[in-house]
This record gives structure tokens, C-alpha cells and sequence, in this order.
């Protein structure tokens, strides 16, 4: 497990302290932001119980260099499921690029638009750098929400059951290992269904917090979850559910094309199960929040306290 608490897709997320910092009371200056820092998105208040849900992501460097196309895609990829995560239907994306290499640029760009054909969501502008220094990619995505219905990572309770949600039928990038694509060979329908089925989910009350499963991997992005919720929780490794064909360490670490955590009420469960497993999505009850502000993993007889909120957090925010 020290592998895990190392590894720069968890490590990386402590860089996002001082950044909240300096921001500080920039955040809310409207008073209609209803959500804290620390979400798959922002939430805005718009009224008639509705919310605008906003974010961003930018694409690794190494990502760009190796492969641009995938890099255009994934970068539709990471934010649809931004807003899915939240029980939101995504609406449209915006982009800034900055180009150095006309080459990269096509290719950059062939893969957006492939990506906006796979989930339906619609590239409606941006800004162009043309001449840059570097080749880079920042993509922000808008979607809505019924206000009352969010899932947020701020809702985990005592008590909850912990669900890990995962398309298992994928297999890793060829060039990124750790990428495990579920989206590019399947028809879209499939994919756009699964982002509508944790939409239902929300709506209808079943889902008490949850975030999609992004660089920190499956036990980075649920320590994420439980940092914002000032919980813990207590994990069983060989109930989270994994493609047999990957070994432990490296689907830990992976970011599935479609995967999520989610916190729920024991009586919700069989349904969230059931519901997803129409999608090809499996989800199990892997454990359950605590309140001691620790994330502990079972394997066997043997038991870790993976990350301690005051030792080894994720964020550094509180």
C-alpha cells in the first residue's frame, strides 16, 4: 500500500492548498456558490431549485507529447464525468489551447471532436493560443442539476455503505497503462446511458455522496471524498470489484474510462447494484464510513491504515 499513498496521483493533489489559499474569499463573492472547494464541480445557484455546475480539467504534459489524439479525447472524457458525478446532465464544453506544433494540433483536435461525438456533448467554443511555447490543453464543461438532488463529497454519514462502481469491460491505454479505457470501443449509446444512469440514481435519492474515479485511482479518489466529509472509513480490498486480467497495484491506480465511489444508505444499496449492472457497470458495498478520520484497508487478516487525515491527507485543506 505504499505504493499507493506515493503515487503521484495522489501525491500531486497536495499542490491544491495553496491555491485554495490564495483564492480564499474570491470563492463565493456572489453568495450563490452552494458547495465548497473540494467537489468534481462547482454548483451555482440559479433558482427554481436548479444549479449551474462548472469545471475543469487540463491534460498532462506527458500525456500531449505521447499522444495527442487521446489527450483531445480524454479531455471530453474527464469532464463529462465530472458533471455525471455530481447527477448532472453536461451541457457544453469550452477549450484554450496552446500550440506550438501544427501536427499536434490536428491531432489534438481530432480527438476532441470524436470525443464530443462519443458523449453527446457539444464543443461550443474556446480561445487559441497559436503561437505558444508548448503544446497544452485545458477543457471547462457546464452542466445542470436539480439543487436538492446533488451528489456531492461533502454528504458521506456514519453508517453509510461505501460503493465502488467500475465498467470492468475495458482494457488499459496501449501507450498509457494506467488509462483503463471503457469508452472508445463501445458503442455510444452505452456511454452516454451510463452517465444518465447516475443522473437517475441522484434524482431519485439512492446516492448520498460519491465523486468519479480520477488520477488518484480508486483509493486516492474515496480518501478525496472522505477528507471533504470529515469521515473515515473501514474498506475490504478484495470487495472492490477489478478486471481479472489487471494485478492489484496497477488497477489501484488506474483511471477508468467510467468508474465512481458513492456513499449510501444500507437499504439503497441492492438497487444502486442492480440499477448500474444494466449499464455494464459493477458495483459492490466494498466497507463503511466511519468517524475517525482514517481510511483503513482489509486484505485477509491484515489491516493498514492507508491515509490519516492529521498524517498523510490527500488535500492539505481543511
Amino acid at each position: 500500500m505504499k505504493s499507493i499513498q506515493e503515487f503521484e496521483g495522489v501525491s500531486r493533489k497536495s499542490s491544491i492548498d495553496n491555491v485554495i489559499s490564495l483564492l480564499d474569499e474570491a470563492y463565493n463573492v456572489s453568495g450563490n456558490v452552494v458547495i465548497d472547494i473540494g467537489d468534481d464541480a462547482s454548483a451555482i445557484d440559479i433558482g427554481n431549485n436548479q444549479v449551474i455546475l462548472v469545471a475543469a480539467d487540463g491534460i498532462w504534459g506527458q500525456i500531449m507529447n505521447v499522444n495527442p489524439y487521446w489527450a483531445g479525447y480524454c479531455s471530453i472524457l474527464v469532464n463529462v464525468n465530472d458533471i455525471a458525478a455530481m447527477g448532472g446532465k453536461p451541457l457544453a464544453m469550452v477549450n484554450i489551447m496552446s500550440i506550438k506544433n501544427d501536427e499536434i494540433c490536428g491531432e489534438l483536435l481530432r480527438g476532441i471532436k470524436d470525443g464530443c461525438l462519443k458523449f453527446g456533448v457539444p464543443m461550443v467554443g474556446g480561445h487559441l493560443h497559436p503561437d505558444g511555447d508548448c503544446d497544452s490543453l485545458g477543457v471547462a464543461i457546464v452542466g445542470i442539476a436539480q439543487k436538492d438532488k446533488l451528489i456531492t463529497s461533502f454528504n458521506a454519514e456514519v453508517g453509510d455503505k461505501v460503493i465502488v462502481a467500475i465498467d470492468l469491460d475495458g482494457k488499459p491505454h496501449e501507450m498509457f497503462s494506467l488509462n483503463w479505457d471503457t469508452t472508445y470501443d463501445k458503442d455510444k449509446k452505452i456511454v452516454q446511458d451510463q452517465i444518465t444512469a447516475v443522473q437517475h440514481l441522484a434524482e431519485n435519492d439512492y446516492i448520498n455522496s460519491g465523486k468519479d474515479i480520477s488520477n488518484p485511482g480508486v483509493l486516492g479518489t474515496l480518501e478525496m471524498l472522505l477528507e471533504t466529509s470529515n469521515k473515515g472509513a473501514h474498506v475490504n480490498l478484495l470487495d472492490i470489484p477489478k478486471n481479472e486480467n489487471m494485478d492489484w497495484e496497477d488497477w489501484l491506480k488506474s483511471y477508468p474510462g467510467s468508474g465512481f465511489v458513492f456513499t449510501a444508505k444500507d437499504d439503497k444499496c441492492d438497487f444502486i447494484i442492480d440499477y448500474l449492472s444494466k449499464y455494464s457497470i459493477e458495483a459492490n458495498v466494498v466497507g463503511e464510513v466511519t468517524d475517525d478520520n482514517s481510511l483503513y484497508v482489509s486484505y485477509g487478516d491484515e489491516k493498514i491504515e492507508l491515509f490519516n487525515q492529521d498524517k498523510n491527507p490527500v488535500f492539505l485543506f481543511k
